[in-house]
Formats: C-alpha cells, structure tokens, sequence
C-alpha cells in the first residue's frame, strides 16, 4: 500500500469552505421541506419539530449565506418572513435523494455495524473500568480486586448478560 501523500489535497481548494451543510443535520431537510416552495419558519417547524428553534435558525442562516437558500422579509404587520430554495440550493435534491436512496438499501447493515461497536467499546470499557477498580483493590486488599467469577468481576458480569440476552452497556 502506497503512503498517503502530504499534497493529496489541493490547498486552493479548502474542504472548511464547501457548502456540505447538507451532511449536517437538518441542513438537508430544511432543503428538502423548501423544495415544494417558500415557507415561513412555523411552517418547517411542523416536519422538523425536534430541533431546537435556534438551531433551525442557525440552519437557516448557513444555507442563506452559502446561497442554498433565500430569506424575504413582507413589511406587513404582523411580520411575515419566508424562506425559499434557490436555484443552487435546487441542485442539492439530487445528491440528497441518492443518500436517501443508499441509507434505505444500506441502514440495517449500518445499524447493526453500530450495535456490533457499541457492543465491543461497552466491553472493552467494562474490561479497562474493571481493571482500574482491580489495581486500586489491590492496592487496599479489595478480594474482589481479581476479578474472576467469583469476585463478580467482568468476565463473570459479561457472561451472564450474553446469558441473558443482553448486551454490556446498552438499555433495550
């Protein structure tokens, strides 16, 4: 295998000013919510009800100056602002559409790669948390300090939630 190149990214074209707001998390969906037409900020807080009013403004403001989006200010009483899709911020739907497309095809094997490393960290921290706990019983004559089944240390612990069908460090 060859060894990565110091150069194998072009300086002149620095990743910190791309527009991927899209991989974010809301920054796509707002896209998405706007691709019907304008909106006004309590109409995207229907489909988008978990995120925070100041996070979806944040959003907002992000995909405006990146130019993905437009905000319009009515001089009305009371105040009306709408948001709307550009024709750059229309250009979005594609790329969005195929991660939609990938993540269905792909989100159990996903899911279960994330379930299978949870699942490892849990027990390999379990393992470095049980091996501190041991030196500091050591330390002070702690008989639990050896860990094995009988000092119920994490071997013993581990084997029983295999047992019991769960797994070290997740609730279900």
């Amino acid at each position: 295998m060859q060894p990565l190149q110091p150069d194998m990214f072009a300086p002149e074209c620095p990743s910190s000013v791309t527009p991927f707001r899209i991989g974010d998390k809301w920054g796509g969906m707002v896209v998405l919510c706007l691709e019907g037409g304008p909106r006004r900020f309590s109409e995207l807080r229907v489909p988008l009800r978990t995120v925070s009013p100041k996070v979806l403004t944040e959003t907002l403001r992000s995909l405006e100056r990146d130019g993905m989006i437009t905000r319009r200010a009515y001089d009305e009483i009371p105040p009306r602002v709408e948001y709307a899709i550009t024709e750059l911020g229309r250009t979005l739907l594609a790329p969005i559409e195929a991660c939609r497309e990938w993540a269905a095809r792909h989100l159990p094997e996903l899911m279960a790669a994330r379930d299978a490393f949870d699942r490892s960290a849990s027990a390999e921290h379990a393992e470095h948390d049980d091996r501190d706990q041991g030196d500091r019983g050591r330390e002070h004559g702690d008989p639990r300090a050896l860990g094995g089944v009988e000092g119920g240390g994490v071997v013993h612990e581990l084997s029983l939630r295999s047992e019991a069908g769960t797994s070290a460090g997740t609730a279900r």
